[in-house]
């Protein structure tokens, strides 16, 4: 702070731009010899070979200021800071306010000059160096301080505390506003909410900058929008996306597009009530069909997900039945990206209000087709130059060569997909098979599971773009490509419909998506019926046993009792771990019947849900049928997987839903030995836990009527002798069971894999 503390508030007045503005007389005049010589070492880094030849300028001709200001640049350039700083100083000392203020002005405008030269160069700590410089001598130069907090940024230093120290915020909310390069200013907020950890200070940062947005709305939205996606989606930090989107909507009150996204990103967060009434809203914001469609469907997903809304959920459903329908007659084939993408999944809560897969899937793929024509139309260019390049290698069969499978997914990482996926490719022969692992939106803060993943495969890429993990994929020549993701993310559903491998096939994640440039869905011979065939545009590849397997599951210590709970240490305890998106009133109904038959009998429910909601929707129920709601209890959600898992143990019995069953629920169920009651649909989402149950030797529990499902779980509730002979099954079951063997089921993923590449290079 030298300089500063010798000439104190005439530094102030140095014009913040005036590099750009005064005409510096030694700046323009012509070039020296003495400038020439030096020039020649300092573009080359040789600064004190530079800094000798100013010596000598300043020895010749002592009255030159421009040769002290290059002198003590040198210097900083070499980190002799203080030698710098004095140098500056003694061809300042003599000197009038005025004069000061003027050489001021041509040192700033050299260093920054220097500055940006660096920065060039990738030379970020000398940068920072130098501005640093600057500012301790023009401390409100808002466009320097800007530039080097971008580079404090780059540099990894704590920018959190910097902003409050460089005096940004403090400038920026002064009544007298100072001139901004916007485009800095956006780089700036684009930095901060991208490169660094959230915290208030950085919204209240982006809050005090709207004033200078009023009339460029566009400008700042477009940082917003794909900022907040990244942290919602790929930070898994929600709520921070949604009060980011709430201070845009200051400057902008009835922005759709953002209102849209704050209606997931209050969702996500859990916030229901928000979710569902900026869904509304979103709703009647919009005019075209596409965009009705999808803020239905996010007034759908508000609803479900709170649980208990059923009141709303039905009309809300036959609302959006109509809207796909007019959707399918309307057959557009002119929608831009952002629209395509929200439409993919603009069909996926059918499964969770009605087990009409024939119906369903239809609806589904005609939805898909639209998808697939739209994204061929406005991707053309690019799916050209690749499918090119990619039917000149399709044709090389080479003996001995390893098949090339790429895995796709935003869930291979602390998620249900990640823990069950990961046997696959822990047992995948490397000396067959090349593993590539395309990960979108997932960049988790501290994630081991997700570091496991990245580093166990041949080559990890991650990104938030579709297009980049397409070109990615074809760069690699991938020959199967595996979708875990299905309908559950719409950027994974961009790159399959971009057909990047000549084998597309979906396994796990959800239900197959429907997109016509699939090949195949993976199942086994029970979680789809024989007449699947006949409504799924994807080939079902029926592996023989089934299609999952895992070698176990971490268990940690259980932090649920039942003295705790109020609930009687001889008392029958049955569990319901879905979450309240799940939990249809039918078989909610069914369940609360059990307990009535039951005595001395307590029924539980755990999973992510509107407690309020959840509560009055099941008390409701429970009024209508009579049953003392004293008798169910709500769970919080555990701290971790493994915990949730231990809790299990609380169970003696555990209910399913219906439509939509268990998955991994059900495999950490029968892992724990605990018998189940689950209702078998037609739908895929309806059998999941039925073919988990066959593949572990266990039909106790299996109904396929509401009058079986509740009669299932009496007489489990009743006989003890029948639980025990469930559980010692169970137990015995990981000793043979396919279910239980990774490497087993690995061995019949590759021979599925050998298979279907054998089928396309004969074809």
């Amino acid at each position: 702070m030298l300089l500063y503390n010798l000439f104190g508030d005439s530094l102030l007045n140095v014009l913040i731009d005036s590099e750009r503005n005064i005409m510096l007389d030694s700046l323009t005049a012509p070039t020296t010899e003495w400038q020439q010589r030096a020039e020649e070492y300092f573009l080359k880094g040789n600064y004190s070979r530079a800094a000798s030849i100013f010596e000598q300028a300043i020895a010749a001709d002592p009255d030159v200021k421009l040769y002290y200001w290059y002198l003590g640049l040198t210097l900083l350039l070499q980190g002799q800071e203080c030698e710098a700083q004095t140098t500056w100083f003694m061809a300042m000392v003599e000197g009038e306010p005025e004069q000061v203020n003027i050489w001021n002005s041509e040192l700033v405008t050299i260093l920054h000059t220097e500055a940006e030269r660096q920065e060039g160069l990738e030379e970020y700590s000398l940068a920072e160096s130098i501005r640093q410089n600057i500012r301790e001598i023009a401390p409100e130069n808002i466009d320097n301080l800007l530039r080097l907090l971008r580079l404090l940024i780059k540099l990894g230093i704590n920018t959190l505390t910097d902003l409050e120290d460089l005096g940004i915020i403090k400038i920026l909310k002064s009544d007298n506003q100072p001139e901004i390069n916007l485009e800095l200013l956006i780089e700036t907020i684009r930095d901060l909410l991208n490169k660094v950890i959230l915290e208030p200070t950085i919204l209240d940062f982006v809050d005090i900058c709207l004033p200078y947005f009023e009339n460029h709305k566009e400008a700042l939205l477009t940082v917003l929008v794909p900022s907040c996606v990244k942290i919602a989606y790929s930070r898994k930090i929600p709520s921070a996306a949604a009060q980011l989107a709430e201070i845009y909507l200051k400057l902008s009150p009835n922005n759709a597009e953002v209102i849209g996204l704050l209606a997931s990103f209050y969702q996500n967060s859990h916030e229901y009530k928000k979710g569902i009434d900026n869904a509304r809203l979103f709703y009647s914001l919009v005019e075209r069909l596409p965009d009705k469609l999808y803020a239905n469907r996010q007034i759908l997903r508000g609803l479900i997900g709170a649980g208990g809304h059923w009141s709303e959920i039905y009309p809300a459903y036959e609302n959006h039945q109509s809207l796909l329908k007019m959707f399918i007659a309307e057959n557009p084939t002119e929608l831009d990206s952002s629209r395509v993408s929200r439409l993919f999944a603009s069909n996926y809560f059918d499964p969770y209000i009605r087990d009409n897969p024939r119906e369903n899937r239809n609806i589904q793929n005609q939805i898909l087709r639209i998808c697939q024509t739209n994204v061929n139309n406005y991707a053309q260019e690019t799916l050209d130059k690749h499918i090119q390049g990619h039917s000149q290698r399709k044709k090389q069969n080479i003996p001995g060569r390893k098949i090339k499978i790429g895995y796709v997914s935003h869930c291979l990482r602390s998620h249900s997909v990640g823990w069950l996926a990961r046997w696959l490719i822990q047992h995948l022969d490397r000396e067959k098979f090349v593993v590539n692992a395309y990960f979108l939106s997932t960049n988790p803060p501290y994630d081991p599971l997700h570091d496991w993943y990245v580093n166990i495969v041949d080559k990890a890429f991650k990104s938030d773009e579709p297009s980049e993990i397409t070109k990615n994929i074809y760069a690699d020549e991938i020959d199967i490509l595996i979708d875990l993701d299905s309908l559950t993310l719409d950027l994974t559903c961009e790159v399959l419909a971009l057909k990047p491998a000549p084998i597309q096939a979906t396994w796990l994640g959800w239900d197959a998506s429907g997109i016509p440039s699939i090949d195949y869905f993976i199942a086994d011979p029970y979680v789809l019926p024989e007449s699947a065939e006949e409504y799924y545009t994807e080939q079902i590849w029926r592996l023989p046993q089934t299609f999952i397997a895992v070698d176990g599951f971490e268990l940690g210590v259980p932090t649920l009792n039942r003295s705790e709970l109020d609930i009687p240490s001889d008392a029958i305890v049955y569990l319901c771990t879905q979450r309240g998106l799940k939990r249809h009133p039918d078989i909610t109904r069914l369940q609360l019947k059990i307990i009535k038959e039951v005595e001395n009998s307590y029924l539980l429910f755990k999973g992510a849900a509107e407690e309020d909601s959840s509560k009055h929707f099941i008390n409701q129920i429970a009024e209508e049928e009579s049953i003392d709601i004293s008798k169910v209890r709500f769970l919080p959600d555990s701290l971790t997987e493994a915990i949730h898992r231990a809790n299990l143990g609380i169970a003696d019995i555990i209910l399913d839903t219906y439509p939509y069953s268990g998955a991994t629920t059900t495999l950490e169920t029968l892992w724990m030995c605990i018998p189940l009651v689950t209702k078998v649909g037609q739908q895929f989402s309806a059998r999941n836990s039925y073919a988990l149950m066959m593949n572990a030797g266990i039909t106790e529990g299996i109904a396929w009527t509401d009058e079986e499902y509740v009669e299932w779980g009496v007489r489990l509730g009743k006989d003890e002798a029948l639980r025990q002979k469930v559980a010692w099954k169970l137990k015995k079951s990981r000793e043979t069971s396919p279910l239980w063997n990774g490497k087993q089921f690995t061995r019949e993923m590759e021979n599925a894999y050998q298979q279907m590449w054998q089928i396309y290079m004969e074809s």
